[in-house]
């Protein structure tokens, strides 16, 4: 893990911090929207979060590979791997000059 990210532990205790609730009620927040998000996509449902993003599933095929150690030929089965796409409102937050960037809410 790199020293810029962002851990779930850290998300929390920024939202306690942004909130004014406890570090284990953001725990819990935290933990829940995740878990909603997991449950959506593992249920085939899109999770659009209007200003931030939408998550959903992508499909890969099965495909023929080697394995790298032994150079034997595998067969990968075909598997459902999640995706982002980032909304409009995030994308311009992110390419905006740091002094147009709003205040964040106190």
């Amino acid at each position: 893990v790199n020293d810029t990210a962002i851990t779930r532990a850290r998300l929390a205790a920024e939202v306690s911090e942004a909130t004014g609730i406890t570090r284990r009620e953001a725990d819990l927040i935290v933990e829940a929207v995740f878990g909603a998000i997991a449950g959506a996509l593992r249920s085939g449902d899109e999770v659009e979060i209007r200003g931030f993003g939408s998550f959903r599933l992508r499909s890969r095929k099965a495909r023929l590979t080697r394995n790298p150690r032994t150079g034997e030929q595998i067969m990968v089965p075909p598997k459902r791997v999640p995706f982002f796409r980032a909304g409009k409102a995030l994308r311009d937050r992110l390419n905006q000059e740091p002094s147009e960037e709003p205040l964040a809410a106190t």
